[in-house]
């Protein structure tokens, strides 16, 4: 939600909320609109690490999504009080009231109807009756010229290659494929991508290895699509 104007960029239904969902919420407020200055949100462990429980948040430890928000340069600021999410609280009030009558009217009995009808039809509409004009004339949203919020927006870690030149990941074994960087990436440090959507890329340095459907499936280059993947 833009605290300029309450109108709400991204809105969908997930299983349970977490890193993946709050990636991907960003991903199409950037892809909509640009880059933002902050974000203010609660502080759900999936945000921040919080070295003592009831505490203040960890400012060098970082989360994955802590990361991404560094990375891109936007603020990330912790809520510690109800209070100062008032506005926020207020908005879920109202779409808890009027989100289920409406999916119901509206005869919406699945998961991927309710979030296409969340994008195409709801959104637009709540904006329209509920947004107000910014006090300021302009937009504080930028350009990202190099469009790497692509990459930045997923979960990102080392692995190290195994001798058989396969990468672990979770329960997945990603075999590499033929380079003509390397003859083989024994025991090369690599970073793992996994995006928002499932998708799963390999880099080693600034050379993007290969990529993977969800279930660890080499996918070749002409096939990779999709905003969840730098091509």
């Amino acid at each position: 939600m833009d605290d300029a104007t309450s109108a709400i960029y991204s809105m969908f239904l997930v299983d349970e909320e977490g890193t993946a969902s709050s990636l991907r919420g960003v991903a199409e407020v950037v892809s909509g609109h640009r880059l933002f200055c902050s974000l203010y949100t609660d502080r759900g462990s999936h945000y921040f690490h919080t070295p003592a429980a009831g505490g203040r948040v960890s400012k060098s430890v970082l989360t994955q999504f802590g990361r991404a928000l560094k990375q891109l340069g936007i603020e990330h600021i912790a809520a510690y009080s109800p209070q100062a999410r008032g506005r926020s609280e207020r908005v879920f009030a109202t779409l808890r009231d009027r989100l289920p009558k409406e999916m119901k009217l509206a005869g919406i009995v699945t998961v991927e109807a309710a979030n296409r009808w969340l994008r195409e039809s709801y959104i637009p509409e709540h904006n329209t009756r509920f947004a107000i004009a910014a006090e300021q004339e302009g937009s504080a949203f930028v350009a990202d010229s190099m469009a790497a919020w692509r990459d930045i927006l997923c979960v990102l870690e080392e692995r190290t290659v195994g001798n058989d030149n396969t990468v672990k990941w979770q329960r997945l074994s990603l075999q590499l494929p033929p380079s003509r960087l390397r003859a083989h990436f024994a025991k090369a440090t690599v970073r793992v991508h996994e995006y928002p959507a499932g998708r799963l890329a390999v880099y080693w340095g600034p050379h993007r290895l290969a990529d993977y459907n969800a279930a660890g499936v080499l996918v070749p280059p002409a096939a990779v699509v999709g905003r969840d993947i730098v091509t």
